[in-house]
């Protein structure tokens, strides 16, 4: 699909892009303010039309999967991250072992790149869902968590299933991100080629939204306003006034997402027209989305000097700056390279 749309991106104002669609996004916001269950209706809208979409659950409270309607937990990734770690190394000689590897590390000539739902260790821990999607987990805290690690010991594992995945044209992933402004502790709120910041029209909601802005500014990420919990036009105007033409579309009480949400049976045709139309124009912006592999691969690599500096070098006993292969660029056609 070709679709032309005006964008906000963050400190360079409004552009236009004509594109065809290969599509990651990312659902943000405050805690309660309803993105796993935006997320999920957008996931649900991309599958039922037949589209190949990966859903990722990387939000602490884990629920994307009961919302997408299923009982089934997929296997956590956060606890398979050595397995992770040792398979997308590959024969990377920059990388001298899994456990150098950390969540920023890029891949590079010799890494095992992957393709969406494609027959490798990562995607194998993804599970169906009824409405035909496949879902991943980077898994709750466990008891053994408790007091002695932070949740980005789980979505790590996301990040680096992210710098390692060569998406394609026609191709989705959505992820449910945790909370509030935590994205911002790493390198992958750059992951993606819009970020959906799930707002409510409230001095709270609107006050994550300038939060985000304010630390994407001069990063060239994409994020648009999504309205939720609308109650009237009241509410549709505070959130205009607050974001502007950031705003790009708004979600009100649907009595099915109600029911849904108490365990009755769901249907996308059960929502209202409104609903369903905004969930169209959430489409249509992600499809909008240009996507820049030298630009994404030049953001990997910035992110992973920085905690290379910070951190991770001093934590691994070794210069983890070295994992950078200045010669290569992701994207599909090193993945065709690097395929056997």
């Amino acid at each position: 699909m070709t679709v032309t749309l005006n964008i906000v991106i963050m400190g360079m104002g409004i552009i236009t892009r004509t594109v065809e669609d290969r599509v990651r996004v990312a659902f943000a916001g405050k805690g309660g303010s309803g993105k796993t269950t935006l997320s999920s209706l957008f996931v649900r809208h991309l599958a039922a039309q037949g589209l190949p979409v990966v859903a990722i659950d990387a939000d602490i409270n884990q629920h994307l999967g009961e919302a997408l309607g299923t009982d089934r937990r997929p296997p956590a990734m956060g606890a398979h991250l050595t397995e992770i770690k040792d398979y997308l190394r590959g024969a990377n000689p920059r990388i001298t072992s899994a456990a150098a590897m950390v969540k920023t590390t890029p891949p590079g000539r010799g890494s095992r790149l992957l393709r969406l739902g494609g027959g490798d260790p990562v995607h194998d821990l993804a599970i169906g869902t009824p409405c035909g999607a496949r879902l991943m987990a980077t898994g709750p805290f466990t008891s053994e968590d408790l007091g002695v690690a932070c949740y980005h010991s789980k979505t790590g594992a996301a990040e680096l299933y992210l710098n390692h995945l060569a998406d394609g044209p026609g191709e989705y992933v959505v992820v449910d991100c945790t909370a509030g402004a935590e994205s911002f502790a790493s390198g992958m709120f750059t992951r993606f080629d819009l970020t959906f910041l799930v707002a409510e029209p409230t001095r709270k909601g609107i006050g994550v939204w300038r939060q985000w802005e304010g630390y994407a500014t001069g990063y060239d990420v994409a994020v648009a306003v999504i309205g939720n919990k609308i109650q009237g036009d009241g509410d549709g105007a505070f959130l205009r006034e607050h974001a502007g033409e950031a705003l790009l579309a708004c979600f009100g009480h649907e009595p099915a997402v109600r029911a849904m949400e108490q365990g009755r049976p769901f249907r996308l045709a059960d929502l209202g027209d409104h609903a369903r139309a905004a969930l169209a124009t959430l489409q249509q912006a992600a499809d909008a989305r240009d996507k820049d592999w030298p630009k994404f691969t030049g953001q990997a690599t910035e992110f992973h000097l920085r905690n290379a500096r910070a951190w991770a070098s001093a934590a691994a006993g070794e210069d983890l700056a070295a994992q950078v292969d200045p010669g290569f660029v992701m994207g599909p056609d090193a993945f065709l390279a690097a395929a056997p």
